[in-house]
C-alpha cells in the first residue's frame, strides 16, 4: 500500500526532539513524529507520596493530556479528572519511564513527567515515552548539576513505537489514517538495548496468526533503535560534555 510521503512498511515518520522547550521545567523537549506534536515536561518535588516515605526511595510518575483543538474536532477539557482512556494512556507512560529508574539513585523525591498533546495525528502514547523519557534524562542531570544527587538514577534508555496491519500489511509508526483502518494495531515499549517493557496489541476485527506478531515486533525493535538515536543526538546536542561529566545512564 502507498504511505503518506511514500514511506516504506519499516519507516519511522520524521522524528525531532527538541529540548530544553519550557524554560521552568527541570528538563522538557518537544518531541515530533510526523504531524503529532507533545510537549513533554519534568518537574522535580521534594516529596515522595506517603506510601514512599519509609523507603528513602523516590518516585516517577506520569500525566496526560490533549488540547481542545489538538485533532480534526475540538474535545472537552477534562476538567473533573482524567477519563478512562486518559488514565490508561498515563499510567502506560509512568510503569515506562519507571522500567529504567534507579530509585533509591533518585533519592526521596518525585518526579513528574507531563506529556501535553499539542497536535494528534497517531502514536501520542508512544511518542509521549520517547520525548517523556528525554524529559527525565535532562531532570535528573539538572539533580547532578546541582549536587543533589551523586548518581544519574536512569539505568538505561526507553522508547516506544506502534506498529499493525493495515490492508493485510504488516507496517511500522501508524499516523491516525492508518491506525483507524488496522485490522492489527500494537504499542511496543521496550529498552534501547531491545529488552520488552510492555506490548498492547490487539485484533480489531479478525483474529491475526503468530507470524503476524513477529513480524510487528521485528519491525517494533527495529524502530526503537531508530527511536533511540533521535533521542541521543537530541541529548547530544543539548549536552556535549554530558559524558565527560559522568552523567549518562548507566
Amino acid at each position: 500500500m502507498a504511505r503518506y510521503q511514500d514511506r516504506s512498511p519499516d519507516a519511522i515518520r520524521d522524528m525531532s526532539v527538541e529540548v530544553d522547550w519550557s524554560p521552568h521545567a527541570e528538563g522538557s523537549c518537544l518531541v515530533t513524529a510526523g504531524s503529532t506534536r507533545i510537549l513533554c515536561t519534568a518537574s522535580v518535588e521534594e516529596t515522595v507520596p506517603r506510601w514512599r516515605e519509609e523507603r528513602g526511595e523516590g518516585w516517577v510518575t506520569a500525566e496526560y493530556a490533549m488540547l481542545p483543538r489538538a485533532t480534526h474536532t475540538r474535545n472537552s477539557r477534562e476538567r473533573d479528572g482524567a477519563r478512562g482512556r486518559t488514565q490508561e494512556i498515563q499510567r502506560l507512560i509512568g510503569r515506562a519511564l519507571r522500567s529504567v529508574v534507579d530509585f533509591h539513585a533518585l533519592g526521596p523525591r518525585t518526579i513528574t513527567v507531563d506529556c501535553d498533546v499539542l497536535q494528534a495525528d497517531g502514536g501520542t502514547r508512544t511518542a509521549s515515552i520517547t520525548g517523556g523519557w528525554v524529559a527525565l534524562f535532562l531532570a535528573c542531570d539538572s539533580l547532578m548539576r546541582a549536587g543533589a544527587i551523586r548518581h544519574h538514577p536512569l539505568t538505561g534508555g526507553v522508547a516506544a513505537v506502534s506498529v499493525g496491519v493495515v490492508d493485510g500489511e504488516s507496517l511500522l509508526d501508524l499516523d491516525y489514517a492508518e491506525d483507524v483502518r488496522a485490522q492489527v494495531d500494537m504499542n511496543v515499549v521496550a529498552t534501547h538495548d531491545g529488552r520488552l517493557v510492555e506490548v498492547q496489541g490487539t485484533a480489531e476485527g479478525d483474529p491475526f496468526p503468530r507470524v503476524a506478531m513477529d513480524e510487528m515486533m521485528d519491525l517494533a525493535l527495529a524502530g526503537v533503535v531508530r527511536l533511540a538515536r533521535v533521542q541521543r543526538e537530541a541529548l547530544q546536542r543539548a549536552m556535549p560534555s554530558r559524558a565527560a561529566a559522568g552523567t549518562e545512564p548507566r
